[in-house]
């Protein structure tokens, strides 16, 4: 009596290492739960981002005027003096305004990103 019951029942068991493989598939699929505070940094970092770029590009570029207009005024010096100093001024120009670009882009996009960050804020400290 005692066999036929034990043949009746169904053991299994999973190593660690599957149990743990199985937990990843798994997540693959469950919905993903975005963590507030995770979130909220994201969006911090986004605030700065886009002036980030938007300096980094037009600095870049004045820079590579500028040495565009020295060039023509070192090497071509009797025909490009004057032109050279304008197009290294344009340079000169562009360089410059990279800072100010970065401070107005990124106080928009803060004041756009504003109300989300203060909500989770909110939430957060609560």
């Amino acid at each position: 009596m005692m066999e036929n019951e034990q043949d009746k029942t169904f053991q299994y068991s999973y190593s660690a290492q599957q149990q743990e493989e199985i937990r990843q598939i798994r997540r693959k699929y469950q919905p993903t739960e975005q963590d507030k505070m995770e979130q909220l940094r994201r969006l911090d970092a986004s605030a700065t981002r886009k002036g980030t770029i938007v300096s980094i590009v037009a600095g870049s570029i004045g820079g590579l005027v500028f040495g565009v207009g020295l060039s023509c005024v070192l090497a071509f010096s009797s025909t490009w003096f004057v032109p050279g100093i304008l197009i290294g001024t344009v340079g000169l120009l562009g360089m410059a305004a990279a800072l100010p670009l970065y401070v107005h882009i990124t106080k928009k996009e803060r004041a756009r990103l504003a109300p989300e960050i203060l909500r989770l804020t909110d939430e957060l400290m609560k």
